[in-house]
């Protein structure tokens, strides 16, 4: 754990530096493609750090000059599989978002998706000594949280402290400067596979880029697909990427549960390619192209042109309905949502004071799946498109952008974690484990 905890105090200040220089590269590494957004900071307004212990901000000062996006290449959900590949398309994103600032980037910061997700909501308490509260109180009772034993090969990726509570007071979101005598908080703990975190640091540092941060992209899917009020009363992101689909829990603007199902959009263009024997490529442009979940007496009458370059006229020649094309989508995207519901109902989602329900990513273009959905996973739900960031090319605003939208947030405003105060090393107590959200019911 100390390991990951010294690396992420290191990015921190990595992060101060890139902020200092003006320009930063956001690089989201998914399944079907990887995008790179580079930041520019402007002005005084840029050294200024956000105070507080405060959840995500809104609009930053800081404007996209570059983007670009290539074929994902070595990623299977959301994990890299061959190094050398994903290594090659990072470098065309990131080469091709330079082009279009102008400007060399050193200092990157990235989201990933897989390498197991685990949540943990812990709890600590603290008498102060001094009765008003300082920068050292909230290190100390960040320090006296019950850390569970999270397995061995796995490291924590957030560690956010999401509630506080004074004396008889909860729900503050910053204590410091507050008279009382004994400071409680709440914290939400990630923890992921240490494997999947290294290669993607190894991969990030062969590409001649610094990391500057790390998020898991449920996380800040969240951020930018969500609007405030969802953020503060209750709602879920999910976000249905190529080879996987998120799921991160939002209240009180704080993310208290993050998950993945590892099937996403990919798996769909996979039973179509295998169902209509027809190459990956051609089902992917029939899934996008013809697509849909809800097959009407319409979609029997109408057909679908394969087309092919076999040279075998009659297999090139082939038809399909829609009907029949729902027929092998429908499937898997009910057993996508089906297993979103179980992680949900683990989670324990229905304790929320509003259960609204955000679908974005690129596999929620799908025609017909809000509606699908909303029969499996419950009746509030709608379609997620991530807010409007200054200087966004049109081409990058969609759904499948969430991720990388949420990651600029997160890079000019992240909210604080752990290793952003100087915690005493001596206090790692591996005690009784607190599963996450057990302190909803108490507290909100």
């Amino acid at each position: 754990m100390t390991d990951l905890y010294q690396s992420q105090r290191a990015m921190r200040h990595m992060r101060k530096t890139a902020m200092q220089r003006g320009v930063i590269a956001i690089l989201d590494i998914g399944s079907s493609k990887i995008a790179c957004l580079i930041l520019r900071f402007d002005g005084p307004e840029r050294l200024r750090e956000v105070d507080g212990v405060g959840p995500m901000a809104g609009q930053s000062s800081f404007r996209v000059i570059g983007a670009a996006t290539t074929r994902s290449r070595g990623v299977r959900f959301g994990e890299i599989a061959v190094m050398n590949e994903t290594e090659r398309a990072i470098r065309t994103a990131v080469q091709g978002a330079q082009k279009m600032a102008g400007v060399r980037v050193d200092h990157a910061i990235a989201c990933f998706s897989g390498a197991e997700p685990r949540s943990y909501g812990l709890a600590g308490e603290w008498d102060l000594q001094d009765s008003v509260v300082t920068e050292q109180d909230v290190a100390r009772v960040l320090a006296a949280c019950d850390v569970p034993d999270i397995g061995h090969g796995r490291e924590v990726l957030h560690a956010q402290p999401v509630n506080f509570a004074l004396d008889h007071r909860t729900g503050l979101a910053d204590p410091r400067g507050q008279i009382g005598n004994r400071l409680a908080c709440d914290m939400h703990l990630l923890s992921v596979d240490a494997d999947v975190v290294q290669n993607l640091l190894y991969c990030i540092k062969r590409c001649d880029l610094e990391l500057a941060g790390i998020a898991s992209s449920a996380y800040v899917s969240g951020i930018s697909s969500l609007v405030e009020d969802e953020q503060e009363l209750g709602a879920a992101c999910i976000d249905m990427g190529g080879g996987s689909t998120g799921v991160s829990i939002f209240i009180k603007k704080h993310m208290i549960y993050a998950d993945a199902v590892r099937m996403g959009g990919d798996h769909v263009s996979l039973d179509i390619s295998k169902g209509l024997h027809v190459p990956l490529a051609t089902a992917e442009r029939i899934k996008t192209k013809h697509g849909g979940v809800h097959a009407t007496s319409m979609d029997d009458r109408d057909m679908i042109e394969i087309g092919g370059d076999s040279g075998d006229w009659e297999k090139d020649r082939r038809q399909v309905s829609r009907t029949e094309l729902i027929g092998i989508m429908r499937p898997r995207v009910e057993e996508i949502l089906e297993e979103v519901r179980v992680r949900l109902d683990a989670a324990g989602f229905e304790h929320l004071p509003s259960q609204q329900i955000v679908l974005t990513g690129g596999a929620s273009q799908i025609p017909g799946l809000d509606g699908l959905a909303s029969r499996i996973l419950g009746q509030r739900v709608r379609l997620g498109r991530p807010l409007r960031v200054q200087g966004l090319p049109q081409a990058v605003t969609g759904p499948a952008f969430a991720s990388a939208v949420g990651l600029c947030l997160f890079a000019a405003h992240p909210q604080d974690e752990w290793w952003d105060f100087e915690v005493p090393t001596e206090k790692y107590p591996a005690r009784s484990l607190k599963r996450a959200l057990k302190w909803f019911k108490d507290n909100w």
